[in-house]
């Protein structure tokens, strides 16, 4: 979609709901991928299939466009994360491991032993909701540590005071998350939240496989819970660390990418080329709401998740802890 495309369906209210910085830059690739106020850089890890994106909001005008804050979103790809592959994994958990180290580094500077608070968004009874508390359940704490020990004996074996909460969703204590951390915050005083959401995508095949780190923390709207309070340096008083996974897709958009390949088939044939042709010459945005307009009258705005979504949130916990861990420990 051309950036006077996507600019046009921003005002009409078209949307194709995604969390990913990453999937929102792609949307300007008919413009070549420029775009004034972004910058963009991409490697592969050479021992192993991750794919690494970087793309930091430079400037208000890159944030306007993006419709994110100005900051830096690492993405990182890997399809080992769909697989039982426990080689493959762990690459992706050293990856990880080296990607929060720099950013968390940045986001603390001159805190010689940080402490670091890692919130457990999401639902644990909801599945697709349920990677904040999974990783939170692997998580190794250590601020108990120096009530036990003493306070020197995290110094002493240069060691983070790392405290984790799961604070629950809104329907079960009645609270906005902000308003639950902000209590937490006033009595342990953070240097920095490390705060892990399930989040939304526009493409299937990022569904498991994609793991967004940034330092803008987290916005209303993100996420499958919809937190409605910033989780933010602005409202909670300390940097915050944003860890997120996909793993929801809208069925509009499962349908939008369906219907682009059919007018691709379409094309082919001189029996249906004129179909085709009818079809792709609609904007983006035009076929987008003409499949909402379908969908949503009979079936609601529904989302998707993979099937063995109980496994891959059981191994991306795994992955995510783990990587703080390394980062961290």
């Amino acid at each position: 979609m051309t950036a006077k495309n996507r600019e046009k369906g921003q005002q009409s209210g078209f949307e194709v709901r995604t969390d990913l910085a990453l999937e929102e830059k792609e949307s300007f690739e008919g413009d070549g991928g420029r775009l004034s106020g972004v910058a963009l850089k991409e490697w592969n890890h050479p021992e192993g299939e991750i794919k690494i994106t970087q793309v930091r909001i430079l400037n208000k005008k890159g944030a306007n466009a993006m419709g994110k804050p100005v900051g830096t979103y690492l993405t990182l790809e890997a399809l080992a994360l769909n697989q039982t592959d426990e080689d493959g994994h762990r690459e992706v958990c050293d990856q990880l491991a080296g990607q929060i180290k720099e950013l968390a580094g940045a986001m603390v500077k001159g805190k010689e032993i940080p402490s670091i608070l890692v919130v457990g968004l999401g639902n644990a009874s909801v599945t697709p909701d349920a990677l904040g508390p999974e990783v939170l359940g692997n998580l190794q704490v250590t601020r108990h540590l120096t009530g036990q020990y003493g306070k020197d004996f995290l110094k002493e074996r240069n060691l983070p005071s790392i405290s984790g909460i799961v604070p629950g969703v809104m329907a079960q204590t009645g609270m906005e998350t902000a308003e639950i951390l902000k209590g937490i915050i006033q009595e342990t005083k953070p240097d920095l939240v490390i705060a892990i959401d399930a989040l939304a995508a526009r493409s299937v095949r990022r569904l498991g496989t994609t793991i967004q780190l940034t330092d803008t923390g987290i916005h209303p709207g993100s996420g499958v819970g919809n937190h409605r309070h910033s989780l933010t340096k602005e409202s909670l008083g300390v940097p915050v660390m944003a860890i997120g996974v996909p793993t929801v897709v809208g069925a509009a958009a499962i349908v939008h990418d369906t219907v682009s390949a059919l007018i691709r088939t379409l094309a082919h044939s001189e029996s249906t080329r004129q179909t085709g042709k009818w079809m792709e010459e609609m904007d983006p945005e035009e076929q987008y709401e003409l499949i909402r307009e379908l969908l949503e009258p009979e079936f609601g705005p529904m989302y998707v998740t993979p099937p063995d979504i109980d496994r891959r949130i059981k191994d991306l916990g795994f992955v995510i802890s783990e990587g703080i861990h390394r980062a961290l420990l």
